[in-house]
């Protein structure tokens, strides 16, 4: 999944740049999928129709609620930089949460956060 704040145009001009085989992300939330609340747009995760205890979110702005903080992994802003390498640095831990998942009794096969 993507889930962005972005305008839903936009999302998808940056998907086709991402994955522009189609191979790679099955679904994308944008804009119209968010919560607006006083101009500001609010991704809920419950939105994604999956289970929380399995689901992590990475963001530079943490946009979720505070019932949801716990899945929520801050990351840096990207600016564009083709040398920015802030998502391979958390590839050791993706790999770690996907494989405890996956694994019955794993941490966050048992609903507990990492």
């Amino acid at each position: 999944f993507i889930f962005t704040t972005a305008k839903r145009d936009c999302a998808e001009k940056v998907l086709d740049v991402l994955d522009p085989k189609k191979k790679l992300i099955r679904h994308c939330l944008s804009q119209p999928d968010c919560l607006c609340a006083r101009g500001c747009y609010w991704k809920d995760l419950t939105r994604l129709g999956r289970d929380l205890a399995k689901t992590v979110a990475l963001d530079h702005a943490i946009q979720g609620f505070p019932t949801q903080a716990a899945n929520w992994i801050p990351v840096l802003r990207w600016w564009g930089d083709p040398w920015g390498e802030e998502l391979l640095r958390l590839t050791p831990l993706l790999g770690r949460l996907g494989q405890a998942v996956r694994t019955e009794g794993g941490e966050l096969g048992r609903g507990r956060a990492p």
